[in-house]
């Protein structure tokens, strides 16, 4: 039900990408859950290529499996998730599209207020993995992207697939939205959008810088003293960040905290308990090392819980930062 390829039908909302696998019905419970939240339109979308094979006879040519007996299988895909979220009060709408999962979506990022992949996808008919979806999405969208892993499955129940082998069945969730900060433009705009989902939510927003240790070329640093001085001047720029976020939003409890250790693994293991964790895209400048996009990447591909991450966009919020003072340099 939609108006045109890459176009979405009615008003914009969120648009979920499924394939048939277990992560990506987690991830359509997800959004479900997060459309009748918002109270806004579910758009949910599978997408497929047809598969062409070259002719091994004296004639060399190429041959396509028939398009219809692929379409049907997606359709079959699609009929099947959409029964999964029939009890939840949502206006739906739905479509099989032809062409690239990735390409897919990413067109359909410039309208959605919000998309949301699975993880990874599973074998099946080629062209519907979401295992290059959940890595190209939320470099290159034009909304806010949420990847939903399996080990998610514990929190959604009503999904009816099982968490991967080790994962809790049930998992208990600590009431708070974390961002992961890193002094950049992006970590901002990111922190912007994690207070938004704190305050939509009923939530307290926990913003989180991790300091990585000193090696490499950081390596020269000569004394404790160095190292304290630094920790007292992230902190300071931290305060002026938390101070900026809440003259946006006054009337939301937040809590700061700066820690010593590897930024993705401590994102990692935060996701394991928390409603949700916000990152930027990545970082830029800021605190050498941080939340840079390798550590985005790391953390989307071993999360434990549901992440969102959040373009480079323009907000003219951040226009004001400095007047907090105590501004990084990007």
């Amino acid at each position: 039900m939609w108006s045109e390829y890459g176009k979405l039908e009615g008003s914009a909302g969120i648009v979920v990408g499924v394939d048939g696998s277990d992560q990506s019905l987690c991830a359509l419970v997800w959004a479900a859950k997060e459309a009748e939240r918002r109270r806004t339109p579910l758009h949910v979308v599978t997408a497929y290529t047809v598969p062409i094979f070259a002719a091994s006879s004296m004639d060399a040519g190429y041959t396509t499996m028939d398009d219809a007996i692929i379409r049907d299988g997606a359709r079959s895909v699609l009929n099947k998730a959409l029964e999964r979220i029939s009890a939840y009060n949502i206006e739906v709408f739905s479509r099989v599209e032809t062409g690239d999962a990735a390409a897919v979506l990413l067109e359909l990022s410039e309208e959605a207020d919000l998309m949301v992949v699975g993880s990874r996808g599973r074998g099946g008919f080629v062209g519907r993995l979401l295992g290059s979806v959940s890595s190209a999405l939320p470099a290159h969208a034009k909304c806010p992207t949420v990847v939903v892993p399996l080990r998610t499955a514990g929190r959604l129940p009503e999904a009816g697939v099982r968490p991967p082998a080790g994962a809790p069945t049930e998992q208990t969730v600590e009431d708070v939205v974390v961002v992961g900060v890193d002094g950049s433009e992006q970590g901002r705009a990111a922190s912007l959008v994690a207070a938004e989902q704190a305050v939509n939510r009923g939530l307290p927003l926990h913003i989180l810088c991790a300091l990585p240790p000193f090696s490499g070329s950081l390596a020269w640093v000569p004394a404790p003293m160095d190292l304290e001085a630094l920790h007292e001047e992230i902190s300071e720029q931290l305060r002026a960040g938390r101070a900026w976020l809440q003259s946006h939003f006054p009337d939301l409890s937040m809590t700061v905290q700066l820690i010593d250790g590897p930024p993705a693994e401590i994102l990692i293991n935060r996701t394991a308990s928390v409603e949700l964790l916000v990152l930027g895209t990545r970082g830029r400048g800021g605190f050498a090392g941080m939340l840079m996009g390798s550590t985005s990447q790391s953390v989307l591909h071993h999360a434990k819980g549901p992440v969102m991450v959040v373009p480079d966009h323009d907000d003219p919020r951040l226009a004001d930062r400095a007047a907090f003072g105590s501004v990084p340099e990007d």
